[in-house]
């Protein structure tokens, strides 16, 4: 009998810091390596090479990604950096000189070459295997789906757009035909992700795209539509909106709601609401009209949840401005609210800014915001007890309980739904539970 040995092939360690968007990217490094008949190593000793994927935001980020770099070349000493910090690049040939390679964000034929260089993989077909849905860094039941990358804004204080670059959006058919696969690979839910989801296609003009013999434009009400319809049908498939700026065709996403092709649910980055902040920070200055959209979309689709995220503490930002911050708040009712503490960020143009706010001050307005939207989440949860609310289960442990998330809540940043008595129920279920309790962020109850 002829037996052939296939040789070992190297295996890869990775390390993902920051966004969802950072983890997408991620993804499809592994999926490509994976493809390409590498191996993960979930360990550095076990490692030919490690791959660091760095993210670059705020001062405090990049701090966080220099150390996981010292980390990996301490415990390995064979590290590929790439993502945000690779604009930064001689600040990390600095510090650690040992570096292999450095790549920008998204740049995937560069890092998957450097990879390639660092630990070249022997020549074998046995050894390119992939699943077909990729590699995944989240659960199966649940997926990122990135459909642009790079923004057209330029906030003052925010420098995605000389890391990442302006708006470069996606084809529809192409983010459709990679949707599908991960359905069929077993994603229930699909989080749609990008740096200003409502701006999809502006940059090539919507140009459509055929998809299952019909045409799709580029855009973000056709595209969710038609993610809506994956799975069989309305429902069948969760389809969650990440990084919504409210321009005025949002309201055209509503009625998906309504038909339950869309999860009720907007995550909208107001940061902030009084006017004189919003100009400073070169964003939208109509809240207002915000709010009088915010009842409308409200009057149709009653369970609409909203999240959002508000900077405190910007230079300039008086006590003023934080009252209405908090009024405002209190009129809106938003289901779920971040709050950040405003961090100089070399380029952006509030670093050098003058009126900056003291850190002392910067924290009692934190922690103002955070108070009022614990109640008003509490409020809101403590009324949802005794009605029944579907639920994506993400968690089963082995005494008969259960977490998961309703509809209201994206993972890793709202809250769950904890069950008791859900012995039999699997990851990835879709469950209907009677509401029991509540408390400021999570829901608890049983599955009927």
């Amino acid at each position: 009998m002829n037996v052939t040995t296939l040789p070992k092939p190297p295996r890869v360690g990775l390390v993902s810091l920051g966004c969802p968007k950072n983890l997408v990217d991620s993804e499809r490094i592994m999926t490509k390596l994976r493809s390409d008949g590498y191996d993960m190593s979930p360990d550095y000793a076990g490692a030919d090479v490690v791959l660091v994927n760095t993210c670059g935001f705020l001062d405090s980020a990049k701090e966080e990604s220099l150390e996981a770099i010292g980390e990996a070349i301490a415990e390995n000493g064979r590290v590929v950096v790439t993502g945000c910090m690779g604009k930064e690049a001689e600040v990390i040939r600095e510090r650690f000189p040992a570096v292999l390679a450095i790549t920008g964000a998204h740049e995937y034929e560069q890092v998957v070459g450097a990879v390639h260089e660092a630990a070249p993989m022997p020549a074998n077909a046995f050894l390119n295997l992939v699943p077909e849905g990729g590699l995944k860094l989240t659960p199966r039941h649940y997926s990122y789906l990135k459909i642009s990358e790079g923004c057209n804004h330029r906030c003052a204080f925010c420098i995605i757009p000389h890391l990442r670059g302006d708006l470069v959006s996606r084809r529809p058919d192409a983010i459709l035909r990679e949707a599908e696969k991960l359905v069929a690979a077993g994603t229930k839910e699909l989080l749609v992700i990008s740096q200003d989801t409502s701006a999809y296609g502006v940059d090539i003009r919507h140009q459509p795209r055929t998809w299952k013999g019909e045409e799709v434009r580029a855009h973000m009400t056709d595209l969710s539509r038609e993610l809506g319809k994956l799975g069989g049908g309305p429902g069948e498939v969760w389809v969650r909106l990440h990084y919504v700026y409210p321009y005025p065709h949002v309201d055209n996403v509503i009625p998906l709601m309504a038909e339950g092709l869309v999860l009720p649910y907007l995550d909208i980055p107001f940061q902030h609401a009084s006017p004189s902040v919003l100009r400073a920070m070169r964003r939208p200055a109509n809240e207002a009209k915000v709010l009088e959209r915010i009842r409308n979309w409200r009057s149709q689709v009653p369970d609409l949840a909203i999240r959002s995220s508000f900077v405190v503490g910007f230079p300039g930002e008086t006590d003023d401005d934080v009252a209405y911050l908090l009024a405002w708040l209190e009129e809106a009712q938003l289901d779920r609210v971040g709050a950040f503490k405003f961090e100089p960020v070399e380029g952006a143009p509030a670093t050098s800014m003058g009126e900056q706010v003291p850190d002392d001050i910067k924290q009692e307005r934190y922690e103002a915001v955070m108070a009022l939207s614990a109640r008003i989440s509490a409020e809101k949860l403590a009324a949802k007890v005794g009605s029944d609310i579907a639920v994506l289960i993400d968690r089963v442990d082995d005494e008969g309980g259960a977490s998961g998330r309703s509809k209201a809540d994206a993972p890793e940043i709202d809250g769950e739904v904890h069950l008791r008595d859900a012995g039999g129920l699997q990851q990835g279920d879709i469950v209907t539970v009677r509401v029991e309790d509540s408390d400021q962020h999570d829901l608890y109850g049983v599955p009927l």
